[in-house]
């Protein structure tokens, strides 16, 4: 049994295919089976089941799963701190998160973090929902993610740092531009464009709308806010979003943000696969962000949920960029 054999184990578990790890890999689908068939002859037992779709962890599958997937966690991180001292570099800060967040929550951060520290590479990879970066967190080479605070999920620590009340945005000449606040009524007769199908904003939007017997007369997806807000300004319909905090002095050209107080503020943070485990950089980047948005972490703010519990559904990582 090696790490190699663990690691793609657990590949195989998240994208319930065989295929998709050996594309993911460079590799066959044969030099796949065969770490995983090592695994079984070793341990003595079947890891996984083969359906028409694709492939599912056995109960000891799971078993495994779960341990590995803690365990190899801590692993990466200390073996990717080991060969940043061996070539003598003086660290990188590695974020997962969704496509426009860093615009939205980390602009200043990074600004501030560069200067106070040069030699740092900073990078950061989108996912497409909070799913997609609890896969990345505890699959890659990665320090922080920042998420919707959902339920708890297993080998993930997530702290809040932010709440964010929803606002309806309206065109500048829409009847609701000059009212003080949008009524749960002007909700159910409103086209809304609501967060992404598969997010986590938008399961608890639509909870939070269900439980107040809302219901619209007809909406539409989009894959981020900033196109909500978008598609609002063409006329498209009018989109409930966060209220974010680079709208706090001024929000978006054209439009109104008008506050619906009935519904439930969402809340957002870091999540992470251990905070004691966080490098200083790490720890710094994080507690800057906090800052920023206008509460600090530290170690007063508790740790939501106790990693036991699943996450719901969604797609893996995209792209990667570096500060």
């Amino acid at each position: 049994m090696t790490l190699d054999d663990l690691r793609v184990f657990i590949a195989v578990c998240r994208a319930g295919s065989l295929s998709a790890v050996a594309r993911e890999l460079s590799c066959t689908q044969s030099a796949v089976s065969q770490h995983v068939k090592r695994l079984e002859r070793e341990l003595g037992v079947s890891l996984l089941e083969r359906h028409a779709r694709g492939v599912v962890p056995t109960s000891a599958g799971r078993i495994l799963q779960a341990a590995a997937s803690d365990g190899i966690g801590g692993i990466d991180v200390a073996l990717r701190r080991l060969r940043d001292l061996a070539r003598g570099e003086s660290g990188a800060v590695r974020v997962t998160t969704g496509a426009t967040t860093v615009r939205h929550f980390m602009a200043a951060t990074v600004v501030g973090f560069r200067q106070r520290f040069p030699q740092v590479t900073l990078e950061f990879q989108t996912a497409s929902s909070s799913r997609a970066c609890f896969d990345a967190l505890a699959a890659e080479d990665l320090d922080l993610a920042w998420v919707t605070i959902g339920r708890a999920v297993r080998g993930i620590e997530q702290r809040p740092v932010a709440e964010l009340p929803w606002v309806l945005a309206v065109p500048a000449g829409d009847p609701l531009a000059a009212a003080p606040h949008a009524e749960l009524a002007d909700l159910a007769a409103a086209r809304l464009i609501r967060p992404p199908q598969a997010s986590t904003s938008r399961a608890q939007l639509d909870a939070a709308l269900a439980d107040l017997d809302v219901g619209p007369a007809g909406h539409t997806s989009v894959a981020d806010w900033d196109t909500a807000l978008l598609l609002t300004e063409l006329g498209v319909g009018q989109a409930v979003v966060p209220a974010l905090p680079g709208w706090r002095a001024q929000g978006p050209p054209g439009l109104r943000l008008i506050p619906v107080p009935d519904l439930p503020p969402l809340s957002v943070g870091w999540a992470v696969r251990r905070w004691d485990a966080l490098s200083p950089l790490a720890r710094a980047f994080a507690d800057m962000v906090a800052a920023d948005c206008g509460q600090g972490v530290g170690g007063s703010v508790p740790a939501q949920g106790d990693g036991r519990s699943g996450a719901e559904d969604g797609r893996g990582a995209g792209s990667a960029a570096r500060a």
